[in-house]
């Protein structure tokens, strides 16, 4: 006799697994640590800029660095906030490399040129508070203050421009990178194309002699880059990145 007939029932089988949202919780963190970094790492070097500037410009700075010696220290120790520049581009490296790794790893190359010359530029606050100690105490002729002092501001100038000049190289390779990648809306990552070059343009005039980009009409050079670092780190903190080929 033929054994009765059983009714099989197909293994239930849920809806596809999908991805819950455009980001993870862990690019979540990386987006807004990214965002950190990079307004400490802007914020710093301008008020350490301001604060080394201010005593430069003042007259015969080095024999009274002795009374500055607070608003240089301070201006030093706000420079290790460029440390974070390099951070930033670690942390971005693997999110972009699929989309063109040559570039994020020149982008990594160009933070770390970067913090190379911001330690160029640290040397500035120290040599003056430094040089202003063995003024004061005689251990340096007074007479060489006049050419020191040039030499120090010519320092401070070249080590601003190198600041500058590398700042537009890694500028301007993280974003191609965002705009090819698409984790920050497009017209971001515009912005950002256009406006390292226009620090470019701003630096050339200045070794040419044509404009100053630290004072006068050249600052307008730092216009739109300066735009574009603080949207980005307001929409990192806000959005987060975007995975446009997530469901």
């Amino acid at each position: 006799m033929a054994a009765p007939e059983r009714s099989v029932t197909p293994p239930a089988t849920g809806p596809v697994a999908r991805p819950s949202g455009p980001t993870t919780a862990s690019t979540r963190k990386t987006a807004v640590l990214i965002g950190l970094l990079f307004l400490i790492a802007t914020v710093a070097f301008i008020f350490a800029d301001s604060l080394t500037s201010g005593v430069l410009n003042s007259s015969d700075f080095l024999t009274g660095a002795s009374t500055h010696t607070g608003a240089l220290a301070i201006g030093a120790v706000l420079l290790g906030g460029q440390f974070g520049v390099v951070g930033i581009a670690v942390l971005l490296f693997p999110l972009v490399k699929r989309h063109g790794e040559a570039l994020a790893l020149a982008h990594v190359g160009f933070r770390v040129a970067e913090l190379a010359a911001s330690l160029f530029y640290l040397a500035i606050p120290l040599m003056v508070i430094e040089l202003g100690a063995g003024l004061r105490d005689g251990t340096i002729d007074a007479s060489t203050s006049a050419s020191l002092g040039v030499s120090l501001k010519a320092q401070h100038g070249v080590a601003t421009l190198l600041i500058y000049l590398v700042t537009t190289a890694a500028g301007l390779c993280m974003a191609v990178l965002f705009y090819r990648s698409r984790l920050i809306p497009r017209w971001i990552a515009v912005l950002g194309i256009v406006s390292y070059p226009t620090l470019l343009a701003g630096c050339v005039l200045d070794l040419f002699g044509v404009v100053d980009v630290t004072q006068g009409v050249g600052l307008v050079a730092l216009i739109p880059g300066g735009v574009f670092e603080v949207v980005l780190p307001i929409w990192l903190f806000v959005k987060g990145f975007t995975f446009p080929g997530h469901a």
